[in-house]
């Protein structure tokens, strides 16, 4: 079976909270990443954000270093990250928890050899900790994830959008949705859907992006047998 990597932004799991994990709702995410994976198309890799707890982007918001606020960042990936490990086995399923900012108390450090061959054992791989660098976005460890794992396919879940518009849809009601994106039209346009050092990797690595809307019923799994409506992000021909 082929990798793939699902990649979650934090902020889906806060629900109507302000921050934080909101419990039912990781239990949906749970129970549809479940179904995703019971289907046995895809050797699963999952990375979930860090934003419903803190974004290291927000330093000079708050007055605090860079570095110590992506720091602070990665560790919101952590706790997202061992809840959802928890909920996942609970509901049976087979899980790896690894990252990339050590904690060895509590998960595995992040080995590429592993990590391949843990997915192919028939685990769901969880990446915490982003790179386990600062100045480096849940984006770029997604995709470097995906290069490390021979991931052809990143299904990018976001709140409140279905896919790549040329402006964001919430604000301008005449926003222009793209079905299909180039990874050069991304950079070109200066399109905010992910880090542009991400999209890089996915253009010199030819790794395909579709994102999609992650907050409908059954989304995940959907998106795994392609049955839901985005934007695919490729490398041009």
């Amino acid at each position: 079976m082929d990798n793939v990597i699902l990649k979650l932004s934090g902020e889906v799991l806060k629900g109507r909270q302000d921050s934080g994990i909101d419990y039912d709702k990781l239990l949906i995410f749970a129970k549809d990443i479940k179904e995703a994976w019971l289907l046995n198309k895809y050797n699963i890799g999952i990375v979930i954000g860090g934003g419903n707890f803190f974004r290291g982007r927000d330093s000079e918001k708050i007055g605090l270093s860079r570095v110590d606020c992506d720091y602070m960042g990665m560790m919101g990936t952590m706790l997202n990250s061992i809840a959802l490990n928890d909920c996942l086995k609970k509901l049976g399923c087979k899980v790896k928890l690894y990252t990339s900012l050590s904690f060895p108390k509590v998960m595995l450090d992040y080995n590429a050899q592993d990590a391949i061959k843990s997915l192919e054992e028939g685990y769901i791989n969880i990446y915490a900790g982003g790179t386990g660098n600062p100045y480096c976005s849940t984006d770029s460890a997604t995709l470097l994830k995906a290069k490390d794992t021979n991931v052809k396919l990143v299904l990018m879940g976001k709140s409140g959008v279905d896919g790549v518009y040329d402006k964001d849809p919430r604000v301008f009601e005449d926003a222009k949705k793209y079905d299909i994106l180039t990874h050069k039209e991304l950079f070109e346009r200066e399109l905010k859907v992910m880090d542009l050092e991400a999209a890089k990797v996915a253009d010199q690595e030819n790794i395909d992006i579709f994102v999609f809307e992650v907050d409908k019923e059954s989304s995940i799994t959907k998106a795994f047998k392609g049955e839901v409506k985005g934007t695919l992000i490729k490398k041009e021909n």
